[in-house]
């Protein structure tokens, strides 16, 4: 079972920036790709942005330019910056981890909360 860990949620005013983590045990780390999602309340989970095992970088249009998506294969973790939060970016952002093999399901983690709010 890979566990995911997420961090770095809060409070922030309109305009402000956070830095979400989430670190993986997954072995194979380097191999897969990752994403960030998230859920607002009384919606349905997006996909936020996700990175390849090649670092190839996909973001929802919502968040272009706003938000980066990076990983550090040596501490087997990603981060999403968030830039220029709106109030509509208020959500549960989760982690999840593609699984190196067809036989295990990906992995989610518990998520971080995101408010943007004056």
């Amino acid at each position: 079972q890979v566990q995911l860990v997420e961090s770095g949620g809060g409070l922030v005013q309109p305009g402000g920036s956070l830095r979400l983590s989430c670190k993986s045990s997954e072995n194979f780390f380097s191999s897969v790709t990752m994403d960030w999602y998230r859920q607002a309340p009384g919606k349905q989970r997006e996909l936020v942005a996700s990175i390849t095992s090649a670092g190839t970088t996909n973001y929802a249009d919502s968040v272009k330019g706003r938000f980066a998506i990076s990983r550090d294969n040596d501490k087997k973790t990603i981060y999403l910056q968030l830039n220029s939060l709106k109030p509509e970016d208020t959500a549960v952002y989760l982690c999840r981890s593609d699984s190196p093999f067809s036989w295990r399901p990906g992995s989610w983690g518990q998520g971080t909360q995101v408010t943007v709010s004056s």
